[in-house]
């Protein structure tokens, strides 16, 4: 078939539930030497040894900060309804923030982080709250 595998640019990862056994060593096959990776970014995600999801939805969060900030003439503009807020949040910043999100395994906490990203594009979309006239 003609297929070189380039060693300076392949890398592998080898999972497992004893720390010791992901520690990052080389791996030697026909004289060539290998890395082992702790994470790598594949399609996008974040695939790390420790099947931890923290680190992915860290960099989704902050991906869908800098989309915020990208918009955020549009999100400031008094010429958009709230309404033509809340569709730009679910078509700009939501699938940024949810992308790949079908393969993570949420506990309370990572929903918890998620939940605090809504509620702060929202409070700044719908701006703040008075009562009692404050």
């Amino acid at each position: 078939m003609g297929l070189v595998v380039s060693p300076n640019k392949t890398k592998y990862m080898r999972f497992s539930a004893s720390p010791s056994q992901r520690s990052v060593k080389g791996a030697t096959i026909n004289g060539v030497t290998y890395v082992r990776a702790a994470e790598y970014i594949y399609l996008g995600t974040l695939v790390s040894n420790n099947n931890s999801i923290e680190e992915e939805m860290q960099r989704h969060v902050l991906a869908g900060s800098r989309t915020y900030f990208a918009a955020i003439s549009l999100f400031r503009s008094r010429l958009l309804s709230r309404a033509t807020r809340i569709v730009l949040y679910k078509t700009l910043i939501r699938p940024v923030v949810l992308y790949g999100a079908e393969r993570w395994t949420m506990m309370k906490k990572e929903e918890q982080a998620l939940l605090i990203f809504k509620r702060k594009i929202f409070r700044r979309i719908y701006g703040p709250k008075y009562e009692n006239g404050e």
